[in-house]
């Protein structure tokens, strides 16, 4: 049977790491993980006694395609809190996590061949699902100098989209409100459609993260319940679309999803109480970039650009290898730690960059930053 050439999407190597690590670990190996972005804390409580209760109570079946009301008014409320946005409930649509939201955006705004611009290094999923939606990614590059985060004068020509990320995976550097808001305004004169993928937001550790709303209303907005709150395997995260968007999102929302997963919403809604474990969780975080930024270096990994959120630091390592990925095997094979190579999230330049990832633990950290010291120590 024929297979169609837009269903030819690369691998995400990351997934290849955590299969290698998991091949290891069953072969009895202790494996330090900062391969992956996943937060080794669950669900928090107050999202797993809610659903607890749903259990008895409620026949969880559909809910309406935009998600339930409650939560788009719980959604709206935190923007009231996190930024000082007034936003109305109707504008969010809450999603079967951030890809679910990917989907919905890219078609909504997007016709078949259209050029949508992506910084890299950028999440490679974004690259993936527009090539699998008959769409054209059009990668370019945002250099060190500028932390690895994209300008105005980056852009290139005759894009219909921009999807920009703030914190950004993999490199963790945020943009101020000055240089977000220029992106933003270059895109308008342009006639390009802003999406802006804050699904890191609640995650900084100095100034809080910029959302694209506190700038202008004419942007797609895509945020998850995976990160901050610690919700991964829930899938379960929201859009913001211009009101006029709505019922188109709406439409293709019923057809392709018919709702989000209705557990997941609740267990949302319990997310959305859970502020001092939450916090707690964040001040882990924090005390774990502490370490990596002191350690890393320490180790022989000290081209980097300090992350200002998420939970990643990207490393320049063309000092050290042209082809991350052998290094990263290595790395696994001879100090038990995963690392992701760059390939992932630059197509041109991450054969000389590995992402790190300090989700995991504190002990973990420390454990991993011991070995990647001894296993560079070694290698001489």
């Amino acid at each position: 049977m024929r297979k169609s050439t837009r269903s030819e999407v690369d691998p995400f190597i990351v997934m290849d790491v955590m299969e290698a690590a998991r091949a290891a670990e069953e072969a009895g190996r202790h494996i330090i993980h900062m391969e992956v972005g996943q937060p080794s804390t669950p669900a928090p409580k107050a999202a797993r006694d809610r659903v607890a209760r749903a259990l008895d109570a409620d026949a969880l079946g559909y809910t309406v395609a935009l998600g339930l009301p409650d939560l788009r008014r719980g959604i709206a409320a935190l923007y009231a809190r996190w930024y000082g946005v007034d936003l109305d409930p109707a504008r969010v649509v809450v999603t079967a996590g951030s890809s679910g939201a990917f989907l919905l955006s890219f078609t909504t705004l997007f016709d078949s061949g259209d050029r949508v611009g992506l910084s890299d290094p950028g999440y490679p999923s974004y690259r993936q699902i527009l090539k699998a939606l008959g769409l054209t990614p059009v990668g370019f590059p945002a250099s060190a100098a500028n932390r690895y985060l994209p300008v105005p004068a980056d852009l290139p020509d005759d894009l219909a989209g921009l999807m920009v990320a703030s914190p950004n995976n993999p490199s963790g550097t945020m943009l101020d409100r000055a240089h977000l808001a220029a992106l933003i305004e270059a895109a308008a004169k342009r006639d390009i459609s802003f999406i802006s993928d804050e699904i890191y937001h609640g995650l900084h550790y100095e100034d809080r993260a910029v959302s694209a709303l506190e700038i202008s209303d004419d942007v797609h907005v895509i945020n998850s319940f995976s990160k901050y709150f610690s919700m991964t395997g829930w899938r379960v995260g929201w859009m913001v679309v211009p009101e006029d968007h709505v019922r188109t999102v709406e439409r293709i929302a019923q057809n392709m999803f018919i709702c989000p997963p209705h557990a997941s919403q609740v267990a949302a809604l319990g997310a959305l109480e859970a502020v001092d474990e939450l916090e707690e969780n964040r001040a882990v975080y924090a005390a774990n970039r502490a370490l990596m930024l002191d350690g890393l270096p320490k180790a022989g990994f000290d081209r980097i650009a300090p992350p200002d959120g998420a939970f990643y630091v990207y490393a320049d390592v063309s000092h050290l290898t042209e082809d991350s990925r052998a290094l990263a095997a290595d790395i696994l094979e001879k100090a038990g730690v995963a690392v992701t190579p760059g390939m992932d999230f630059d197509p041109e330049r991450g054969a000389t960059t590995l992402r790190f990832s300090y989700a995991r633990s504190t002990a973990d950290i420390e454990e991993g930053l011991t070995r990647l010291r001894a296993y560079m120590e070694a290698r001489g």
